[in-house]
C-alpha cells in the first residue's frame, strides 16, 4: 500500500514539475522578435518618428507591445549603460569608452545609422526676417548679437532674441552647442523647455523667440493622415517615392544660408539630401538586446525596408532606402 501511495505521489510530483517547466517555457517563448514587450528609450526630439514606426510595427505584429519612453539624449544613453533598457534612439553613436562598458557587461551590441535629420529653426509668424546665415547664428549663440535689429532691419529691432530648446540635455541642444560654441556654454538668453511641443508654444506666444526642433515636427503631410492603416502599409510596401512635404503654418520656418552659399533654403528633404541645408545630424539606433527578442526584432524593423520608408514619410532622410522625389521643392 505504501509502495502504491509513494508511486502516486512521485507521479503527481513529476507531472507538476513537467507542467511547471512547460509553463516556464511558454512564458519565455512569448518574447520573440515579433511578440512580447520591449522597452525603448528615445531622445524626445525623435518622438514623431518613433511613434509612427511603433504604430506600423504593432499593427503588423498584434502580439508585440513596444513601450517607448522619451527623455533627453544623455538620459537615454545612461539608461542603456546601466541596463535599464536594451534599445535606444539617439543622435550620437557610442563612444569607445561606452563600447568598452557594454563589452565588460558581456552584452553584444550593434549601432546603426537609421536616418539623417535636420534642425529646423522656427520663429513667430510676426517675425519679418525670413533668412539667417550661419554667421548670424554664430553671433546669436556667442552673444555678439542680442537684438533682432542687430541681425537685420526689422520691426522687431528693439526686441531681445530669446533662444528656445526642447530640453536641457537634448540632442538638438548638444548639436547646436558643438556646432557654434565648440562645446562651450550658452548665454543667458537660452531657455530649455520640457518638450518639443513646448518650444512651439513658446515661439507662438513670444514674437522675439527663436526655436530649434527636428524637421519631423514641422512637416504637415495631411494626405498620409487620411489613409487607413491598410492603405499606409500598402504604400510602404509598393511605393518608393515621396511627394514634396509642406511645413506646418503654426510658425514660420527660417531659411538658413551656409557659409559658402549665396541663397538660403529651408530644410526640405531635397536640400538635406544634396547638402544645401547646413544643419543636419545623424539618428542612431543602438541595440544591446539578445537575438530573437522583441527589442532585436524592432531594431531590425527600423533598419529594414519598411522602417526606412516610414522615415522617408516623416520629412527626413532614411539612411538606407533610396529617395526619389516626384515634385520640385520650393525655397
Amino acid at each position: 500500500m505504501k509502495s502504491i501511495m509513494r508511486h502516486i505521489a512521485l507521479t503527481a510530483m513529476a507531472t507538476l514539475l513537467m507542467l511547471g517547466t512547460t509553463a516556464c517555457q511558454q512564458r519565455k517563448a512569448t518574447n520573440t522578435s515579433t511578440q512580447g514587450i520591449a522597452k525603448i528609450n528615445c531622445d524626445e526630439s525623435f518622438r514623431n518618428i518613433l511613434d509612427q514606426e511603433i504604430e506600423v510595427f504593432e499593427y503588423t505584429y498584434p502580439d508585440a507591445n513596444i513601450m517607448p519612453r522619451y527623455m533627453d539624449e544623455a538620459a537615454a544613453l545612461d539608461s542603456l549603460l546601466h541596463k535599464h533598457c536594451d534599445l535606444i534612439i539617439t543622435s550620437r553613436d557610442l563612444t569607445d569608452q561606452q563600447r568598452d562598458i557594454l563589452k565588460k557587461q558581456g552584452r553584444a551590441f550593434r549601432s546603426r545609422k537609421i536616418a539623417v535629420d535636420a534642425v529646423a529653426i522656427i520663429v513667430n509668424k510676426n517675425n519679418d526676417i525670413d533668412e539667417l546665415s550661419m554667421d548670424d547664428l554664430r553671433e546669436i549663440f556667442t552673444g555678439k548679437v542680442k537684438r533682432w535689429g542687430d541681425v537685420f532691419p526689422t520691426k522687431l529691432k528693439n526686441d531681445s532674441i530669446n533662444i528656445v530648446f526642447d530640453d536641457n540635455g537634448s540632442g538638438i541642444m548638444h548639436y547646436m552647442q558643438d556646432k557654434f560654441l565648440n562645446g562651450g556654454k550658452f548665454g543667458k538668453n537660452v531657455f530649455a523647455q520640457h518638450s518639443t511641443e513646448d518650444v512651439f508654444k513658446a515661439v507662438q506666444s513670444h514674437k522675439n523667440a527663436i526655436g530649434f526642433v527636428g524637421v519631423s515636427w514641422i512637416t504637415a503631410d495631411m494626405s498620409s493622415n487620411e489613409l487607413t492603416m491598410e492603405q499606409r502599409i500598402d504604400d510602404l510596401k509598393n511605393k518608393n517615392e515621396v511627394s514634396a512635404i509642406d511645413f506646418t503654418d503654426r510658425i514660420k520656418v527660417m531659411k538658413i544660408r551656409g557659409d559658402d552659399q549665396v541663397q538660403g533654403c529651408k530644410p526640405y528633404q531635397a536640400y538635406i539630401n544634396d547638402g544645401s541645408y547646413p544643419l543636419f545630424r545623424v539618428i542612431w539606433a543602438i541595440d544591446a538586446s539578445a537575438g530573437g527578442t522583441l527589442d532585436h526584432g524592432f531594431f531590425s524593423f527600423l533598419t529594414g525596408v519598411i522602417g526606412q520608408k516610414i522615415i522617408l514619410q516623416t520629412g527626413i532622410l532614411p539612411a538606407a532606402e533610396p529617395v526619389r522625389y516626384v515634385e520640385t521643392y520650393r525655397n
